[in-house]
């Protein structure tokens, strides 16, 4: 996976970008081309493998939350964590996110999926494994990716100071144990998702704790709403 198959938003680049050059990563590479060859459909589309990172370069990350990999169903990955492309179905997962966010800092719930707004402000909305088999939950996972995650969170804890990382469900929270708590705010809590939701997420005040994190470093709050969008077709 070099440079000349890929683009990397450059604050990543100069940090991250040579991790892309290892003999894993290559191999990462390789599979996903023959995947393609195969007839397979791989999302996000390959311009929006690393959308996360040019949403939200190094130097403005503020808060981390980490997912586990893309939807899997037509249009709806678009290389932000539990982000839907616009016109597509809230899923249930953000639908608690949202529910969530209501309970604590009392906004409406959004009627859209989008959250490029939330990585725009500083919320990098990164997935442990970058891309996935349409319709295969899971295909791509052990296949490159985590490493190369563990390699941008690992540098986010070593070279920047007071960041919040939220880690929902024990997928995320064995990914943040490298993290230095003692520097940065991690608030640990289950998955979203229908399944586990109920068992801590809703309840679990993050948004509002993150907030009061960052006023307490003198840095803008978050704000947690999204702006109406217009209803599209997905891609």
């Amino acid at each position: 996976m070099g440079e000349d198959a890929i683009r990397l938003e450059p604050s990543w680049k100069s940090r991250v970008g040579d991790y892309l050059a290892r003999p894993e990563m290559q191999a990462l590479a390789q599979f996903l081309r023959q995947e393609k060859a195969r007839g397979k459909r791989i999302y996000p589309p390959g311009p929006q493998i690393f959308a996360a990172l040019d949403a939200t370069p190094f130097e403005q990350v503020k808060v981390v939350i980490l997912g586990q990999d893309p939807y899997h169903g037509h249009g709806q990955a678009h290389g932000l964590c539990f982000s839907v492309s616009p016109g597509v179905d809230v899923p249930p997962s953000l639908v608690n996110i949202f529910k969530e966010i209501e309970r604590d800092l009392g906004l409406a719930r959004p009627r859209n999926g989008y959250l490029l707004p939330w990585a725009q402000q500083g919320v990098l909305l990164l997935n442990a494994v970058l891309t996935v088999e349409a319709g295969q939950a899971g295909s791509h996972q052990g296949k490159g990716w985590e490493g190369f995650t563990d390699h941008i969170v690992e540098t986010l804890d070593r070279e920047r100071d007071g960041l919040v990382f939220l880690l929902w469900g024990s997928y995320a929270q064995a990914k943040g144990r490298i993290i230095d708590a003692r520097r940065h705010c991690v608030l640990r809590a289950p998955h979203p998702s229908p399944l586990s939701a109920h068992r801590g997420f809703i309840g679990c005040g993050h948004f509002g704790a993150a907030n009061r994190w960052l006023a307490g470093r003198g840095l803008p709050a978050i704000d947690w709403s999204l702006p109406e969008i217009a209803r599209l077709n997905p891609p």
